[in-house]
């Protein structure tokens, strides 16, 4: 592969009287082995013209040094980028009419990657997320153990749901590989692109490669149907067809698992039913509610010792209350937040109480804590015990108690300022 259309081509070299010795060249596999080394830590691969190679750590860039390769030029990019896609001939077509593609790319013994690749101002540039060569498993991801029960559902939607990099695939990888140990089940992953490889336990496990094994969600959701599994993992609900066909497996017998770019278990719901048009919402909010098992909404924190970082993790279930939430629609008093809040006995978590318990575990610091909550205000409000026993350990004086009788208008300004204070110090 050479670089993709509209790139800039590097000037013809000049002749010269004696060829000059070819400078060095570090094989890809060589750069990828290297900048994994950095640490045990590293959870992408970053290459872009003008810049060293990167890697991240625990949500930051960092360069790699190379004594060849001090700075990336749109050709060692370009060559890169052709040394990822090898003989694939469909990604390489998808990078020249698209601008971009998604592959997944092995070093032996290593490590195994999700790579994007794709062009900005006319030159290549690659994003390769690293994904461990073991599947993870609950104690190793720490999951909560109510999640358990998501390996004895026999049928229903289980969505895993958060930004990018928060650990969904991680999360059903887990889970799925629980179920490949205890239950003797045929399951197909249809994924983009296959990421956590499952060997067959006692479940029997087909996985399928968006574009390389089918051309889209939706077909291979279809012909799975006609497959006899009792578990299909889609990778992600992009658009209305494969939600529709998603709720068809699932109202006919399937247990169907997949994910959702969103930040919480109200705004899946939102997402899944505002794909629809207008007309049809009732119904499929409808169907959703009788068909949704579990909504795992997933967030990564800062740890407070600086060692990485931690997840928070959101559980809604099904249960008669969230059924009707989900089919009604939220209102004031009967939001799905207030249901998670109620519903500790059945296995239900938010993530504003995670948090709470994290802070207080000193798991996360203060400041990280309300940055990443739903909602700050409440937050601060439930620890503000914790704040005023920071506050006394560290020799300053409590924030005055708020006066029984109407405050004077320059008394809340000094209540917020010294919120400030109080939380820039933590």
């Amino acid at each position: 592969m050479g670089l993709p259309p509209n790139a800039n081509m590097p000037p013809d070299p000049a002749p010269a009287a004696a060829p000059a010795a070819p400078a060095q060249v570090i094989p890809t596999t060589g750069i990828l082995a290297a900048m994994l080394r950095t640490s045990k830590q590293v959870s992408d691969l970053i290459f872009s013209p003008g810049r060293p190679p990167q890697v991240e750590l625990n949500g930051q860039l960092m360069g790699v040094k190379f004594e060849q390769l001090p700075m990336l030029k749109p050709e060692d990019t370009a060559r890169i980028a052709a040394d990822l896609i090898g003989p694939n001939a469909t990604a390489l077509k998808k990078l020249k009419e698209e601008g971009s593609c998604d592959i997944s790319y092995s070093l032996p013994k290593l490590a195994r990657f999700r790579v994007n690749i794709f062009t900005q101002r006319g030159t290549c540039a690659i994003v390769m997320r690293v994904i461990p060569n073991t599947v993870p498993n609950f104690e190793t991801f720490n999951l909560p153990p109510q999640l358990k029960e998501i390996c004895d559902l026999k049928n229903g939607i289980v969505l895993v749901t958060g930004p990018t990099g928060s650990g969904k695939s991680s999360t059903l990888a887990a889970i799925l590989d629980k179920i490949n140990e205890e239950k003797a089940y045929h399951i197909i992953t249809i994924e983009d692109p296959i990421e956590f490889l499952h060997s067959h336990k006692k479940a029997t496990i087909h996985q399928r490669e968006l574009h390389s094994d089918t051309p889209s969600f939706a077909l291979a959701l279809r012909a799975a149907l006609r497959q006899a599994p009792k578990i299909i993992l889609v990778g992600e609900m992009r658009d209305k067809e494969t939600v529709e066909i998603a709720l068809e497996a699932s109202e006919t017998g399937h247990l169907v698992f997949s994910t959702l770019h969103t930040t919480d278990a109200s705004k899946t719901v939102e997402r899944i039913i505002g794909v629809f048009p207008l007309g049809d919402q009732h119904v499929i909010r409808a169907r959703f509610s009788k068909s949704f098992r579990f909504i795992v909404s997933q967030r990564l924190l800062p740890r407070a010792d600086g060692s990485g970082r931690v997840g928070v993790i959101e559980i809604l279930k099904s249960t008669m209350r969230t059924r009707e939430y989900v089919e009604k629609g939220e209102t004031e008093g009967k939001s799905l937040l207030d249901a998670m809040r109620d519903g500790e006995m059945d296995g239900m978590q938010c993530f504003d109480d995670v948090i709470e318990k994290m802070i207080r575990e000193n798991v996360v610091d203060l400041d990280s804590g309300l940055t990443y909550a739903t909602n700050s205000g409440n937050l601060r409000l439930s620890i503000s015990d914790l704040i005023e026993e920071r506050e006394r350990k560290a020799g300053r004086p409590a924030a005055p108690a708020k006066p029984a009788a109407k405050p004077k208008p320059e008394e809340p300004k000094k209540t917020s300022s010294g919120t400030e204070i109080e939380i820039e110090r933590f």
